[in-house]
């Protein structure tokens, strides 16, 4: 039985809409098209560093927000996915023995995931004995973006450093420059709250 001539062009219609509509709609989410070859590398490697419920939509979200998963993205102070600077690139090896064999390489896009998850477990695990349960991730985050050092010595400020205000509110009062704040404070917010909820369907976030 052949399909009527109107509804064979109004299917035909219908299916360019979808081929067409969807890098649109990789665009409209959010979502960058590059994002998607890397998808499982960052899969891969959270779930091994981290174990099976390792938040991929927060590390998914990270590399959004540091390089808009462009492989050869530039800063004036970092390169690559996930923007290491050469010291931390070079110090990395040091925590991860396939890191160490690789070598730095920022621009190498698996070097790169790799190194952002394990340097964020690094961060994680050493914000445990600080006292950090609550808003661990939130810690993490400014941690990475401005070093473990500056975040350790605002929350030595508070009663509490559990209590994000609280160690909010002490940036730039203990080392950091003030100007650094606002970047700094901001890089959290955007991952956890705008970016995070876009790669839902990758995996779990916090």
């Amino acid at each position: 039985m052949r399909m009527p001539r109107k509804f064979a062009r109004w299917a035909l219609c219908v299916v360019l809409a979808l081929v067409i509509g969807l890098p649109i709609l990789a665009l409209a989410n959010g979502v960058p098209r590059e994002a998607q070859q890397y998808r499982r590398d960052l899969v891969r490697n959270a779930r091994m560093i981290w174990g099976l419920d390792a938040p991929v939509a927060t590390f998914a979200a990270q590399i959004h927000q540091e390089s808009g998963w462009r492989k050869n993205a530039q800063s004036a102070f970092a390169s690559g996915l996930t923007q290491f600077t050469p010291d931390t690139a070079e110090w990395v090896g040091s925590i991860d023995p396939e890191l160490a064999r690789m070598g730095p390489q920022p621009g190498n896009p698996v070097w790169a995931i790799r190194a952002l998850v394990r340097y964020d477990l690094w961060l994680w695990d050493r914000l445990a004995p600080a006292g950090v349960e609550r808003n661990r991730m939130w810690a993490t985050l400014r941690c990475y973006n401005g070093g473990l050092g500056h975040w350790r010595n605002e929350a030595r400020l508070t009663a509490d450093p559990q209590d994000r205000a609280a160690v909010d509110s002490a940036c730039g009062r203990a080392g950091r420059s003030i100007r650094f704040c606002p970047e700094n404070l901001g890089y959290p917010q955007r991952i956890l709250v705008k970016l995070q909820p876009l790669y839902a369907t990758w995996g779990r976030g916090v």
